[in-house]
């Protein structure tokens, strides 16, 4: 999973980004792009790892991305670089500034909106030409791809993310073009020091995904001793790290979840979409499984806390046998039995 951090200028994204990876930049390389892996953090896994002391304890990981920008690069279209991300975290300037006109949420998210839509239509419009030029030529086009692309073109001239449009931000013909606007998005509003609050006004959580976050707190946060960061957590009321609560509100907006194998040699955690079939939530571990899939032993992590352990689990009938097409649910720890 991988997500681009965007925004206008000045909003505080390179702060943002430092806070949610620990990744504090150096002058030599300023401008650059750089990429965060971080672990997602799951009581769960700890508990899992208390409850079998493996060999090793893996927890699922989450990638940030931030496109550099140096200067001297205005033209500079941003948009080639983060069109491989699977969703966007657009930091949004809600805070106050010497010398800078007051914030204006409201106005940063549709431009920003309007930046997509633009750059998603060059894309439209040229496929559509090209498609043209086929038809003259005599070549064979797909028939759903040229209406679908040409329900696109209709959606962004009416000023329209295609996130809006599941059918065509989830249409698997178009995956190839990755659509800027198509993609899921998480407005995160970046707060002066004392203020905890959404912006007003506008009806923000009901119009976008959203969280709060004071970046400049944060960002001192991540560079502080654990100990420390307790007594700063409680000082300014922060009852969760922003890494935390992004990591979760991230996860919701690409429709993810968390399954566990848990053994003697390793527990981890994998991460698979919402609706994922066993024989699919084998693949992620080895495409040998998936190939020699058999059955999937499946019990849910609330059953093994109630039952204290797998055995016991197990006795109490908690475990059960799953074939292909079972659907994974968030925090099933899953065996499963293949022969290739």
């Amino acid at each position: 999973m991988k997500l681009g951090v965007i925004g206008l200028q000045g909003a505080g994204k390179k702060t943002v980004f430092e806070a949610l990876t620990q990744n504090i930049e150096d002058a030599f390389h300023s401008g650059e792009s750089r990429i965060g892996t971080i672990p997602v953090p799951d009581e769960r896994v700890n508990i899992l790892s208390r409850m079998y002391n493996p060999k090793k304890t893996i927890f699922a990981q989450v990638e940030y991305f931030l496109p550099g920008f140096k200067s001297g690069e205005k033209d500079r279209n941003i948009w080639n670089d983060v069109r491989d991300c699977d969703a966007f975290i657009q930091v949004v300037r809600n805070f106050s500034e010497f010398g800078s006109e007051l914030p204006a949420p409201a106005g940063d998210i549709l431009e920003l909106g309007q930046e997509m839509i633009i750059e998603d239509l060059v894309v439209v419009e040229k496929r559509l030409e090209r498609l043209g030029l086929d038809q003259k030529r005599g070549k064979k086009i797909s028939n759903e791809e040229l209406s679908l692309i040409r329900e696109c073109g209709s959606c962004l001239n009416d000023e329209k993310s295609l996130r809006n449009f599941p059918h065509l931000a989830g249409a698997q013909i178009l995956k190839g073009f990755a659509f800027v606007s198509a993609k899921p998005i998480l407005i995160l509003f970046n707060n002066d020091d004392e203020d905890e609050s959404l912006p007003d006004g506008d009806g923000f959580s009901d119009k976008y995904d959203c969280i709060v976050i004071r970046g400049k707190l944060e960002h001192e946060l991540a560079q502080i001793s654990e100990e420390e960061a307790e007594e700063f957590l409680s000082e300014f009321n922060i009852k969760a790290s922003a890494m935390d609560r992004v990591i979760k509100k991230s996860y919701e907006i690409l429709g993810l979840i968390s399954f566990f194998t848990v053994g003697e040699d390793e527990v981890r955690a994998w991460t698979i979409q919402k609706e994922t079939e066993a024989v699919d939530a084998a693949d992620v571990i080895h495409s040998d499984i998936k190939k020699g899939f058999i059955r999937a032993e499946v019990l849910s992590y609330n059953d093994l806390i109630e039952a204290g352990s797998y055995q016991e689990a197990k006795k109490k009938g908690m475990a059960r046998l799953e074939g292909k097409t079972y659907i994974v649910r968030d925090g099933d720890i899953i065996n499963f039995r293949f022969n290739v």
